[in-house]
């Protein structure tokens, strides 16, 4: 039988043999040497791994001298925070609330050129030498306009109140004199304008309608006074629409309609801003609660006053030094404080009706008198908003304009009566203890 190689069409039978020792020979040479690489490879590879390890551990950094030394190597960090921080810190700043000096009875304040004798006086009240003034609280601002020469700064009503002369500490540290614009206890807000000389800095308000719970927030100011002005710390929006009922250091109402966060805010905060992940100012800090009515303390109940609300009250701040709200003209307390007799007997009521203002008094010449409210008669409701009770009744107002109508449902005994108030008085135009229509 014959013998047939096969071979491709294009391969020649002898050449292939040859390719095939080479082949052999090839793998044989091809193996020793990757053996001796990977050996070689394997050896002095550990040896030095070892070596540089052993210089990491023991040496550290060091300088030529063998000195411990700092590394070369720094790190720009960057992030939301900081950028934030860095659009708005320059507009923070420190308030002073500068008071008269307390009279002194020591005898010998004069030898040594301070104080003064009680009785000693002759200075005219409506004038005030500031060296006769000192620091009496500190709080915070932020400059939030520059016009010209002149820059705007808001803050709290509580931070200036009772002031004699105010200073504002800029955050490159110059101290410039500040002069009140105007004041709202109401909502705890309050501006003063300053020397624009030294402003470079100015925040930009964002819409506080858009927060979200969780968000993150930054508070800046000046915690325990100007020693840690333009402080930095960082929480979230634990909150919206908080209502904060509560009155200040002259008997006045305060009610915020605030933001609740848990970034630390501190007595010193008070005016500063609280700002989002973008730089924007979405609230001015206003209150910290630090215990509740069961004696328990607490931590991280902050309160801001929501951007929207503070943009209103600083340009009527601005344009006119107060903010005009409509009053009704009379004095009130709450049903609950009216004893069951009491409802009977002097106001007629049916057992159902369990919560409403009462009017105590109508005040003359007043939007009440004119409507025709009568003394002991009870509100119950205000715009189809029924009302439980005195700040019911105030916030609703609060929200009204000079001008505007207010529709009263009220009981005069046992008959139920609709009332229709034009609001055309302005608060302001009344004493304090008149328009304060809070209970009596």
């Amino acid at each position: 039988m014959e013998r047939k190689d096969i071979t491709p069409n294009n391969q020649n039978p002898k050449k292939g043999h040859n390719s095939l020792v080479s082949g052999i020979l090839g793998g044989v040479v091809g193996g020793a040497v990757l053996f001796g690489v990977l050996y070689f490879s394997t050896d002095l590879g550990a040896t030095n791994n070892n070596n540089t390890a052993a210089e990491t551990t023991t040496s550290g950094i060091v300088d030529s001298s063998g000195n411990t030394a700092v590394s070369q190597i720094s790190y720009d960090v960057e992030s939301d925070t900081t950028n934030a921080v860095e659009k708005v810190q320059d507009a923070v700043v420190s308030v002073v609330n500068l008071q008269k000096l307390q009279e002194s009875n020591n005898p010998f304040g004069d030898i040594f050129g301070s104080g003064s004798s009680s009785g000693d006086t002759t200075e005219d009240s409506t004038t005030t030498d500031a060296a006769d003034l000192e620091a009496a609280s500190e709080g915070s601002g932020v400059i939030y306009k520059k016009e010209g020469n002149t820059a705007y700064v808001v803050t709290n009503n509580h931070v200036v109140e009772g002031q004699d002369g105010l200073q504002v500490l800029l955050a490159d540290g110059t101290t410039v004199t500040a002069e009140l614009v105007g004041t709202d206890s109401y909502t705890d807000l309050a501006v003063l304008k300053i020397p624009a000389e030294h402003v470079t800095k100015v925040a930009e308000f964002g819409d506080s309608d858009a927060l979200k719970v969780g968000e993150p927030a930054i508070a800046i100011g000046s915690p325990l006074g100007s020693d840690y002005a333009n402080s930095v710390t960082q929480g979230i929006i634990s909150s919206l629409n908080r209502e904060i009922d509560s009155t200040n250091e002259s008997g006045e109402p305060v009610n915020i309609n605030a933001i609740q966060t848990d970034a630390a805010i501190n007595p010193g905060n008070s005016g500063g801003p609280l700002i989002n992940a973008g730089g924007q100012v979405v609230g001015i800090n206003s209150i910290k609660i630090t215990d509740s009515n069961s004696e328990v303390t607490v931590e991280g109940l902050g309160f801001a006053i929501p951007s929207n609300d503070v943009v209103t009250i600083i340009n009527q701040l601005e344009a006119d030094g107060t903010v005009a709200r409509p009053v009704l003209g009379i004095q009130t307390t709450e049903l609950a404080n009216i004893t069951t007799q009491q409802r009977e007997q002097i106001l007629g009521l049916t057992e159902d009706i369990e919560n409403g203002v009462v009017v105590v008094e109508v005040q003359n010449a007043t939007p009440a008198e004119k409507a025709g409210l009568q003394q002991y008669d009870v509100i119950v409701k205000a715009d189809d908003t029924d009302i439980d009770g005195y700040s019911t009744l105030t916030k609703l107002l609060k929200n009204k304009k000079i001008g505007d109508t207010v529709t009263l449902e009220v009981y005069r005994g046992d008959e139920k009566k609709t009332i229709e108030v034009e609001l055309t008085l302005d608060g302001n135009d009344l004493t304090t203890d008149e328009a304060t229509e809070s209970s009596n």
